[in-house]
């Protein structure tokens, strides 16, 4: 018989699977003997059944649920809804994957209009058992009952308004009271039915509730956002309440074992007197330091150090970790590995390997190469930073620089980046509905919360900028504006923020560049020795192939040449050829192009001296070069004497329906063979004059793109052999060259074995062979594929994750076909999904020789394929 229910003393932290990251943990530590309240877990299989059933819950799961309830009454001594000494719980989600803020939790479960009187009865507190009652109907309502926060906000805030009380904590019993009257008569209100005062059915509506959380919108996109599969579920965890709103002898708070901004290591949290958890992670009061709660509670805090620094050993990672002091006594709820900055990432891994406690293959693993954005993510400039005052200061939560325009809500920052503005998104504090505007921001500033509050969690996640808990700032943002001492700033004024120390300036500041040097070379460097597959960047130009060389590129993999014909000098001789009528006007024209491409590629091959450099043949159908505007038709009419119908003829002649899949790529080279010639002439004859100069021993890389037949490969690379020989003879010198193919066409991955015979490489055109093997026009279909990723049609947008099940087998075809006729041919990838972790390492067990991506994703690139390299090895 299937088990759906386990009690905290039955799993480990090896079945996180079943039952998600925090219920294995708080299993794993009561196995290890750490005090941890006792519950159990409803498994994420559980969650699958009711999310399958349409959700209900099963009659199997509802027994096994109140079994272990049974054993939970038993261990803690205390009966579930009992008027004299109530058992009550916590219910908490907890997926297989840390989605910190994006699933739901409730507290205090299990009080009544009776049992809160016993509560204050047995504990002699009446304003705690009260307080805890309020809370309860509050996050049930919410949760549970779906009743908007802000309606209980409006009662609560009001009622602290109406006593002249400055913190939840003034608030009499009797205010509390009145407060949980107001609260049931909003539920009567909204729902037409009173408050539920059974606590059983309180648990059974809760954990359905946290079981739809699952699929809140705010979970859905952290996981886009994150790559997490739809199909892992959550689990609930049940778990005997401890109380940190006792009074002055209780706490709580969230710590890390060393610190999430920077790596020291040095514990780094916060907490708070006489509160509950989520006051802590939600940013309602702007929690103490850690360290001042070694003077509140110093026995307590001196286990605590013993508990973090046992924590981190076992599980060799940085931990974060929630607890509860409950008069006097420390309660642990919850470890985890700490989610981390990259500069904290990086440092955490290389200083635990020179703490012996993990090796160097375990560092370069801990590491999400995507994290690694964040360290090339841009600083403000020292000068301009230099003469700029600071308006506030408030918590560097996050570290980076953000300048942009102020917006007040979530959804005028996703609003606004959408229409290309930069923007900062400031809040009182933020919650996980404003998730999508925080992505949407350049960055975050709160003027409520701490170092752990969820915007600065969040915000470390996806490396973004973020201030917190500036005191300074007074936000109105039903108003949209802040005060900031005395002073009124509205949305659309700028400001910068610095989430490295915490600055506010209400002026724009110039960002630049980090450099990359210190731990981050060091774990690049055991990267690149363990990594056996290579990696090259995309450029078209010197600047982009020297940043391409100083973040680790192998090599070029990709050099469109396209992009060097719109530059102002240009683009005109281009259109001349276009708007030939012969082929001599055209070869005329070319001959004008031809020092400018010459000069291109020179420059190319002077930054990469001997390094392999791909060079793709124009690829995009000719009306992309045409004037669009009556302006740009004009000017073209009068530089060349060609008359306006003549160049709107010839617009009309080459427009396309579907130029995606028309006069492009080879079919340029085939029609118009010139074109093709003059490039081929301006490759070579650049890298023998660079040879000839620098002594440097070049092998051009010649790719044809958009070929599907190999008689139109034969046919292209007669033109370049051809041209090749004049080249040679007229230099009266030689060298190597290579000619392959983009696989781009799945026609071509089909036919892979005869393309073979002529071209010396692959390199894959992964966005195309997407495009057209799904058939989704990656220009158009934006919006149906988003739809397709909310509706759990898609997993991952195939244009960032290569879709491995169809698009890959098309990749391993080519691979194997291509190998079959050619043993020694060369593979490669240079779309852009080169440099997507996930699709590096299912290249590299396809059998890639190296992957090429843009000059900003190398070093990902590079962690990735160490990664891929040492997974597969184990």
């Amino acid at each position: 018989m299937e088990k759906f229910v386990y009690s905290f003393n039955e799993g480990s932290k090896d079945m996180r699977s079943l039952l998600g990251g925090k219920g294995a943990n708080l299993a794993e530590m009561t196995k290890i003997g750490l005090p941890v309240p006792f519950g159990f877990t409803i498994s994420t299989d559980a969650c699958k059944d009711y999310l399958d059933k349409g959700g209900v819950l099963s009659e199997e799961i509802v027994k096994e649920v109140y079994d272990h309830l049974s054993e939970l009454e038993h261990v803690m001594g205390k009966t579930f809804g009992d008027v004299e000494n109530p058992l009550l719980v916590s219910v908490r989600s907890g997926a297989p994957v840390s989605m910190p803020g994006m699933m739901d939790t409730i507290l205090n479960l299990g009080l009544n209009d009776e049992s809160v009187k016993g509560l204050a009865a047995k504990t002699g507190n009446e304003r705690f058992a009260y307080d805890s009652y309020r809370r309860f109907i509050q996050m049930f309502g919410d949760v549970v009952l779906e009743i908007s926060k802000a309606k209980f906000d409006f009662i609560f805030d009001g009622k602290k308004e109406a006593v002249g009380a400055e913190f939840d904590v003034d608030l009499s019993p009797e205010d509390l009271k009145s407060i949980i009257e107001d609260y049931k008569a909003l539920v009567k209100e909204e729902l037409g039915r009173d408050f539920p005062q059974d606590p059983k059915d309180q648990l059974m509506e809760a954990i359905q509730a946290v079981f739809r959380s699952w699929n809140n919108d705010r979970a859905i996109l952290y996981r886009q956002l994150n790559n997490i599969s739809a199909s892992l579920g959550t689990a609930v965890n049940v778990q005997s309440m401890v109380f940190g709103n006792t009074g002055e002898t209780s706490g709580t708070g969230v710590a890390f074992t060393r610190s999430p901004v920077n790596g020291e290591n040095k514990i780094f949290g916060e907490f708070l007197v006489n509160a509950q958890g989520e006051d802590v992670v939600a940013g309602i009061r702007t929690p103490q330091p850690i360290a001042e709660m070694e003077q509140a509670f110093p026995e307590v805090y001196a286990k605590f150090e013993s508990v973090a620094e046992i924590l981190e050993k076992h599980y060799k990672d940085m931990q974060d970790m929630e607890f509860t002091v409950e008069d006097n006594k420390l309660f642990m709820l919850q470890t985890r590995n700490g989610k981390r900055t990259a500069t904290a990432a990086v440092k955490i891994a290389v200083d635990m390997v020179e703490e012996g406690l993990i090796d160097k293959e375990t560092a370069i693993l801990r590491i999400e190469p995507d994290q690694i954005n964040q360290l090339l993510h841009p600083t403000f400039d020292s000068a301009e930073l230099a003469t700029a005052t600071a308006v506030a200061k408030g918590l560097p939560a996050s570290p980076g620089a953000a300048c942009g325009e102020i917006v007040f809500s979530a959804d005028d920052a996703a609003e606004a980046a959408a229409l290309g503005k930069k923007v900062v998104l400031v809040r009182e504090e933020t919650s996980p509905e404003d998730l999508a505007g925080m992505v949407a921001a350049q960055g975050i500033l709160t003027a409520r919360g701490g170092m752990t509050s969820h915007a600065a969690v969040v915000a470390r996640g996806m490396g973004k900028c973020c201030v917190a808990g500036c005191s300074e700032v007074t936000v109105h943002e039903s108003a949209k504006k802040m005060v900031v001492n005395g002073k009124e700033y509205h949305e659309g004024d700028v400001i910068s923020i610095n989430g490295t120390d915490g600055s506010v300036y209400d002026v724009a500041i110039k960002t630049v560049s980090p450099e990359l040097s210190g731990d981050f070379g060091t774990i690049m460097k055991w990267a690149d020795d363990v990594r056996n597959l290579g990696v090259r960047a995309n450029a078209d130009n010197p600047r982009d192939a020297r940043q391409a060389l100083e973040f680790g590129a192998e090599g070029i993999g990709l050099c469109r040449t396209e992009h060097m014909f719109f530059e102002d000098e240009r683009i005109p001789k281009i259109r001349r050829m276009i708007l030939a009528d012969s082929e001599s006007e055209r070869r005329e024209a070319l001959a004008g192009l031809l020092p400018y491409q010459k000069g291109d590629f020179k420059g190319l091959y002077e930054v990469m001296g001997e390094r392999p450099v791909t060079i793709r043949l124009l690829d995009p159908p000719l009306h992309e070069f045409l004037p669009k505007t009556e302006a740009d038709v004009n000017q073209l009419s009068e530089q060349f004497g060609i008359s306006k119908e003549a160049i709107e003829k010839k617009t009309v002649e080459l427009h396309e329906f579907n130029p995606m899949l028309g006069h492009r790529g080879c079919r340029l080279a085939i029609t118009y063979p010139e074109i093709a010639e003059m490039q081929t002439e301006a490759i070579l004859t650049a890298a023998l004059e660079v040879a000839k100069e620098k002594g440097y021993k070049i092998k051009p890389e010649i790719m044809v793109p958009l070929v599907g037949n190999v008689k139109e490969l034969r046919f292209v690379k007669n033109t370049i052999d051809e041209t090749a020989k004049k080249c040679f003879e007229k230099a009266g010198m030689e060298l190597e060259y290579m000619v392959g193919t983009m696989i781009e066409i799945p026609r071509a991955a089909l036919t892979a074995d005869e393309i073979a015979e002529e071209a010396e490489f692959f390199s894959f055109g992964t966005n195309d062979l997407t495009q057209m093997g799904f058939g989704f026009s990656r220009d158009d279909t934006g919006n149906i594929i988003k739809e397709y990723i909310n509706d759990g049609i898609l997993e991952r947008d195939p244009f960032q994750s290569l879709d491995q099940k169809g698009i890959g087998k098309l990749v391993k075809m080519a691979c194997e076909g291509g190998k079959e006729t050619r043993p020694n041919i060369k593979l490669g990838v240079c779309g852009e999904h080169g440099g997507d972790p996930d699709t590096i390492e299912f290249m590299y067990k396809t059998g890639l020789q190296y992957v090429s991506c843009s000059p900003f994703r190398v070093p990902i690139a590079r962690l990735a394929a160490a990664q891929a390299t040492i997974k597969n090895r184990k």
